[in-house]
């Protein structure tokens, strides 16, 4: 999940090397923390937020087989 949330938002960005993605494992879930340059922040999350819904998606799509859920969080 990590390689896929990080692809993505370097496609998004003016400044892929800024990009951080982190993974957490809770007991319950997992949680994928993104950390983009505060410039290309508005870039990552979009108008209403809707890319930043897109990816959340694209996540929960891709992690359909994995046993607990995962969160995307932008920091």
């Amino acid at each position: 999940m990590v390689e896929l949330v990080k692809y993505i938002a370097q496609a998004l960005v003016e400044k892929p090397e800024a990009v951080d993605v982190r993974e957490v494992e809770n007991e319950d879930s997992i949680v994928i923390e993104l950390r983009v340059d505060p410039d290309d922040m508005g870039k990552v999350i979009g108008k209403q937020g809707r890319i930043a819904k897109a990816i959340r998606t694209v996540v929960k799509a891709a992690s359909v087989k994995s046993d607990k859920p995962v969160f995307v969080e932008i920091i």
